[in-house]
């Protein structure tokens, strides 16, 4: 027993002096840990100052019920429940007879309140005992974040937000993921913790240890107005149409700065919501917005002019042992190139691409390549979906695929990259990234500026510009878009109708299309550029680009030109009018003449002769009765007025 008793007493002696500092630490481990806590990010505004999106402290405020002394608990009970119970609506007794049972039972983590504003929290901090900290009082409180959108579902996919998954992992889409990392996260704090059991952990003291520095404010290019204006804008069309989904990109032209993105899709029960960012991620066959890069590449090769001459047949042409048809029954017959693009003919279209690139088909498609349509945008939003255009050789190349090509067949581009191109043609040819952020901002110092990028300075020459440019407009006026054309104000782009998903079997039965118009407006000089895709709408009501999709930019340009006015135009309130011009002219000419002497008004309008004779210092009384016209003066014509005197007219 004795040798036994050694040993423990060297053993202790070894856990003291040999391994103290280590189980001490590890004895503080499981007692004591760093929290950490989460720095709140930063706010996302609009381009006018509008909250898109910010973070919310949420507070859940704790008790525990142990540390307090029984006098001071006893003191104070009453005064904690009598004021949680006027927070609450729940009776003193209630709150007297739980708080008595969680010291009892030695709770010290009891809940009173969860999930509140930062009102509430310091409202609570003021109740008696809770007031007295987290010592003496016992107070508990857990901070966390909750991310608001105050304009709820409107751009949610661009703006982003944090979605967190079963295993943990976290989705950010939209600016948030984008700039979340370098400007919005922030800094997060550290927050002492001490084990009370059961898995719980209290706060050592109620301050940090480390304070979390919030995230960088991001302002975009959004504008809430213009967003609002676009997102209803489709969302009708789409509810009228019962399409699948749609997406619409309002683009500033000069500078590249996207003034609304909305991106909406049907769910079972028939309402719509932000599923997918379509105009960034979904390439797809853009149909006959295409035709206008087409016709761009001819005119600049000038291989064409826009005089020249098509035989679009009777509306049925034969490419390589393949049909192509117009929509119109019995086709165009022979018309120029200008008037193919402006009544969107595949034959046309088909026909002199194929006539003039068919033996050297690399010559169109590096004219596509130098205007970047074969390239990503380079956008900053995680998804852009990745443009297609085959070459000879690739799996999709077949004698068929130039003349496809013409009218925007067998090929991909995502909504924003063909925006892109046309809000070249509306810049006079200088083709602008598209942007979304403006700058960020810690409270008012500037943290970045973003500018506008170019990326080609000239697309093509200024007669090919001007050709399309007027040829585009002519599409509203007279062409595919007519039903569109408003004489308040003008507007150019193209329809565009596309089959979807026609490889299907079914298609015959369940026939599907894409619907769409590009463009931009005024015509004369552009402010903005649009494009407005809808995706397999209901067929019984249309699937035609300018009955589904052009509707939508019209009511779009209409809204912005109402409701956020491009110039202010006041028209002229002069008026001309002859008899009072010469009254005007009697009225200067008597006033300039006589200063002191006595003119005669009599025919002069009776306002104009009080005005004349109050600048001449006399007092004048009025006998009007009549049209206001002066009849007679009480002072003859030619006599020297005195001072103060009282001249009477009658009227």
């Amino acid at each position: 027993m004795f040798i036994f008793a050694l040993l423990i007493v060297f053993k202790l002696l070894t856990i003291q002096l040999v391994h103290g500092d280590e189980y001490k630490s590890m004895a503080d481990d499981r007692l004591v840990k760093n929290v950490v806590i989460p720095a709140n990010r930063g706010n996302i505004y609009s381009v006018d100052g509008n909250l898109l999106a910010t973070s919310i402290p949420k507070y859940d405020i704790l008790i525990d019920a142990v540390t307090s002394t029984n006098k001071r608990f006893e003191e104070n009970i009453k005064g904690l429940c009598d004021s949680l119970s006027a927070y609450s609506g729940k009776s003193s007794a209630y709150y007297q007879k739980k708080l008595r049972h969680a010291r009892a039972v030695k709770n010290r983590y009891y809940p009173l309140v969860r999930n509140v504003g930062y009102s509430d929290y310091m409202r609570f901090r003021s109740f008696p005992l809770l007031n007295l900290g987290a010592f003496k009082g016992g107070l508990i409180v857990e901070q966390t974040t909750k991310r608001e959108y105050p304009m709820g579902g409107v751009a949610q996919r661009t703006i982003g937000y944090e979605r967190v998954d079963d295993k943990g992992n976290i989705t950010r889409p939209g600016l948030d993921g984008a700039f979340g990392a370098k400007y919005l996260r922030g800094v997060d704090g550290k927050r002492l913790k001490q084990r009370i059991g059961k898995g719980q952990w209290k706060p050592i003291v109620d301050y940090n240890q480390v304070e979390p520095k919030d995230g960088y404010d991001v302002y975009t290019t959004i504008s809430s107005n213009i967003q609002d204006i676009a997102h209803h804008s489709l969302l009708q069309q789409l509810e009228y149409y019962k399409a699948e989904h749609g997406c619409v990109v309002v683009m500033e032209v000069k500078t590249g700065e996207v003034r609304a993105i909305s991106n909406l899709a049907r769910t079972e029960n028939g309402s719509y919501y932000e599923k997918r960012n379509y105009a960034v991620w979904e390439s797809h066959e853009p149909g006959s917005t295409f035709k206008t890069m087409a016709l761009m590449v001819a005119l600049e090769d000038k291989v064409v002019d826009t005089a020249t001459v098509i035989d679009t047949k009777k509306g049925r042409k034969q490419f390589y042992r393949r049909y192509i048809t117009d929509s119109k029954h019995g086709g165009y017959g022979k018309i120029s190139v200008a008037r193919t693009l402006e009544v969107s003919s595949n034959i046309g279209m088909a026909t002199f691409i194929d006539d003039n690139y068919s033996k050297n088909p690399e010559k169109f498609l590096s004219r596509l390549s130098s205007w970047g349509l074969d390239k990503p945008i380079g956008l900053p939003i995680i998804g852009e979906g990745k443009p297609v255009i085959p070459k000879p050789g690739d799996k999709l190349w077949s004698k068929n695929a130039l003349p496809s090509m013409a009218y925007g067949y067998n090929l991909r581009l995502t909504p924003l990259q063909t925006l892109t191109f046309y809000n070249a043609i509306a810049n006079d040819g200088v083709m602008v990234k598209p942007r979304f952020i403006k700058e960020v901002k810690e409270l008012n110092r500037e943290v970045e500026k973003f500018d506008k990028q170019v990326v080609n300075n000239r697309i093509c020459s200024e007669e090919t510009l001007h050709q399309m440019q007027d040829i585009l407009k002519h599409v509203v006026e007279r062409g595919t878009g007519r039903s569109l054309y408003s004489p308040y104000f003008s507007m150019a782009g193209k329809t565009g109708t596309a089959k979807s998903e026609y490889w299907m079997k079914d298609w015959s039965e369940n026939p599907r299309y894409v619907s769409s118009f590009a463009g931009y407006f005024p015509a004369e000089n552009p402010k903005y550029s649009c494009i407005v895709i809808i995706h397999k709408p209901s067929v019984k009501k249309g699937y035609y680009g300018a009955d589904v999709s052009g509707p939508v930019f019209k009511r779009i340009a209409q809204k912005i030109f109402t409701e956020t006015p491009i110039v202010d135009e006041i028209e002229t309130l002069t008026v001309k009018n002859a008899l009072a011009e010469k009254s005007y002219q009697s009225y200067f000419d008597t006033a300039q003449t006589y200063k002191t002497i006595m003119p005669s008004v009599v025919g002069m309008p009776l306002m104009d002769a009080i005005s004349l004779l109050e600048n001449m210092d006399v007092d004048i009384k009025v006998r009007a009765s009549g049209e206001g016209i002066v009849e007679s003066q009480s002072v003859s014509r030619g006599t020297k007025l005195k001072a103060n005197q009282t001249v009477v007219i009658k009227a």
